[in-house]
């Protein structure tokens, strides 16, 4: 089974979150990546750049890694979208949807 992309052909939904926090975290792609290995996900700086630019899926596992280390909800995650919780933890992170 062919795995669906948006209409534009971008391969996932989470690069325009993932560029804001990790800008908002103040790391590079690198940075983010050992991060990310530190607490089990096996991810280097290649993925967050192709991730970052839609060029690969991000999968459930990577997805619940992030949400993990930047404490944020795969809602927003997912479709920019803040819960509750995000607003008390991030109050100054925006959503990227908003202009």
């Amino acid at each position: 089974m062919a795995m669906q992309r948006r209409k534009s052909g971008e391969k996932n939904f989470t690069a325009p979150q993932l560029i804001e926090l990790r800008k908002y975290k103040g790391v590079s792609q690198r940075e983010l990546a050992q991060e990310l290995q530190l607490i089990g996900c096996d991810i280097d700086k290649n993925v967050i750049t192709r991730i970052e630019t839609y060029k690969r899926y991000v999968n459930d596992l990577e997805l619940k890694a992030l949400s993990q280390l930047f404490q944020v909800s795969y809602s927003y995650l997912i479709d920019g979208v803040k819960t509750e919780e995000d607003e008390k933890r991030h109050p100054e992170l925006k959503s990227p949807h908003t202009k």
